[in-house]
């Protein structure tokens, strides 16, 4: 499933992986063209939810990456109170079970409508991008290739109501195979060829994520990093626009 062309500047999160919400906020008002933002653990505990404020007061979209993986009890409070930010997007561990993550579902569609914002969609991370096949099975002992795994915590995921699941690019091709059309992937760890891997293990170029199925991709360094960060933005909307 490959998105409209003439929508991909909003398919591509950027990771606001700064330390204050000034260097963020200078971020995104140096970026305008982004529409979509990620903030994850350390920006979050760092700035708190006013930076969340101030991404929707410029009207961007938010992906809230805290990746909550606790007792059903300690992640439903976690939801219900992320669920009132207003995100368009927030994480928790699939690995936390069933009971945890439909206790997290049901908590953040109810934080939401206390606020009065939309509801989240809640995404189920299915094992980290930076994790590669030997550490799964040699460090965490698991008996399953990295995309059975992430194809069973992602069935997972959508059986306990969750609305979609972020996956290693390589692994979003089976997975489309057997979740629904509307079940959405999100794709960290995506490096454009012409970027540095660095420390990511399972990854694709943008273009050959979303022909295997990515609804967004997350992309960081490739861009943050460049000398001309706009441009690095630019040219790989471009280079998905052209497939």
């Amino acid at each position: 499933m490959t998105p409209d062309p003439s929508f991909i500047d909003q398919r591509i999160i950027v990771p606001l992986d700064v330390p204050s919400a000034q260097m963020a906020l200078a971020w995104v008002d140096a970026m305008p063209q982004v529409s979509f933002w990620k903030v994850g653990l350390e920006l979050f505990v760092s700035a708190g939810p006013g930076l969340l404020a101030e991404l929707k007061a410029r009207q961007k979209r938010i992906f809230l990456d805290l990746k909550f993986h606790d007792i059903p009890n300690t992640m439903a409070g976690a939801c219900a109170a992320a669920g009132r930010y207003g995100v368009d997007l927030m994480t928790v561990h699939v690995a936390a079970g069933q009971e945890a993550l439909m206790a997290a579902q049901e908590a953040a569609m109810a934080g939401a409508e206390s606020a009065g914002v939309y509801p989240p969609m809640l995404l189920g991370v299915t094992l980290l991008t930076s994790i590669s096949p030997s550490t799964l099975a040699v460090e965490l002992k698991i008996p399953l290739e990295a995309t059975n795994y992430a194809l069973q915590m992602s069935l997972l995921a959508k059986d306990s109501g969750l609305g979609g699941v972020v996956c290693s690019p390589q692994e979003a091709s089976q997975l489309r195979r057997f979740l629904p059309a509307d079940f959405t992937l999100v794709c960290p760890g995506v490096r454009p060829s012409w970027a540095s891997s660095q420390d990511q293990r399972r990854t694709l170029t943008p273009a050959q994520a979303l022909q295997a199925g990515a609804d967004y991709l997350v992309i960081g360094r490739p861009i943050t990093a460049d000398p001309d960060p706009v441009t690095a933005f630019q040219r790989i909307c471009d280079e998905c626009a052209a497939l």
